[in-house]
Formats: C-alpha cells, sequence, structure tokens
C-alpha cells in the first residue's frame, strides 16, 4: 500500500469506531508525538503498546461521524505524507457536536506507521472534558 493508502485505512478504522483496526495500521516500534501538546499530556509515545494505551477509552468520549476537509500532500520521501484533515462528530458525554482540524506527519514504512507527528490544538480538550 502506498502511505495515502495507509493513510486512509486509517481514517475508515476511526470513522467505523474500530481502534483494534486502527492501531494495527502501527508498527511494533511506532512513535506518536505531539508537539504541542499541553502541561499533563505526553508529547511522545513509543511503540504500538503505548499508542494503544493512549488512545484507549477514545472512542468513549468523541464519537467521530465525519472526516472532511483531507488533503493529502506528497514529499520528496516516498515514504512520507503530510495530511490535512478535519473530524467532526459528538463529544459523548452531553452531546455537543465537536469538530478538530488537524495536520499530521506521516512516515509509512511496509504498510505500516512508524511515525505519526500530529499537530492538534490542545485548546479542544477543554471542549472534550467540559
Amino acid at each position: 500500500m502506498s502511505p495515502s493508502e495507509v493513510f486512509r485505512r486509517a481514517t475508515d478504522a476511526l470513522l467505523a469506531h474500530d481502534m483494534a483496526a486502527f492501531i494495527a495500521l502501527y508498527a511494533d516500534d511506532a512513535v506518536m508525538e505531539f508537539p504541542f501538546a499541553p502541561p499533563g499530556r505526553p508529547q511522545r509515545l513509543n511503540g504500538r503498546a503505548e499508542v494503544e494505551a493512549y488512545l484507549d477509552g477514545y472512542t468513549d468520549m468523541v464519537n467521530i461521524q465525519r472526516i472532511h476537509d483531507v488533503i493529502v500532500h506528497e514529499t520528496a520521501d516516498p515514504d512520507v505524507i503530510v495530511a490535512e484533515m478535519a473530524a467532526s462528530g459528538l463529544i459523548v458525554a452531553g452531546g455537543a457536536p465537536y469538530t478538530a482540524r488537524y495536520i499530521a506527519v506521516l512516515t509509512i514504512v511496509g504498510d505500516r506507521i512508524r511515525h505519526y507527528r500530529d499537530y492538534w490544538n490542545p485548546l479542544m480538550l477543554q471542549q472534550v472534558a467540559a
């Protein structure tokens, strides 16, 4: 699969609320980074097990119903893509609407996500926690 196809599978798994399929796309030694993580939140996860633990309960907090405004940029490195997207749905506690925009830099090797750097807005945590 191309990096864009792996990314599409990841978004399809999120829409299906199939976190096991989403996690399965990560390499055993994958790294996930959050450069804008606020204090008290991890900035780096090492390995698929840490990614899985971090995402445990995600669908209990946010019900993603649509991924839109997707633009995937290829780079000079065939293993690296930059993805822009928005995710919309509902905050499970209370049912308030939810929309978040993301820019992610992904390195995908051998059909697995090896590195995922997620540039998200940490202020949205206030929306989810409210």
